[in-house]
């Protein structure tokens, strides 16, 4: 999606987008599900635990840590990440709302 065609949508459209782009990475749902299982982790745990390089899992934090998916907290020359559990429930609702949408009632009504 060009930067400039992002304005012909509202904000919810644009925001539910980049989720889903965050979603689309099997790295991020990776460190996703880690740290759900988790109460918090170490950056060095993540790459033992995904076998990626350190730079990669930096790139990936970063990015869902600027969608508010995760938390990071600095301890000494580590961060530690865990889930934020209220952008999560936030984040719940609206895909919810959105395949609440597309609930077909009579799939012949909306054949093509």
């Amino acid at each position: 999606m060009g930067a400039t065609k992002t304005t012909l949508f509202d904000s919810a459209q644009n925001d539910l987008a980049l989720l889903a782009k965050a979603f689309a990475h099997p790295a991020r749902i990776a460190i996703l599900q880690y740290l759900a299982s988790s109460t918090s982790c170490i950056n060095g745990t993540l790459v033992q635990e995904l076998g990626l390089a350190q730079a990669t899992i930096s790139q990936h934090l970063r990015e869902l840590k600027e969608l508010g998916l995760i938390r990071g907290s600095i301890e000494g020359t580590s961060v530690n990440y865990c889930l934020n559990v209220e952008r999560w429930e936030e984040v719940r609702l609206q895909f919810q709302n959105f395949f609440d949408l597309l609930i077909v009632k009579d799939a012949d009504a909306h054949c093509c």
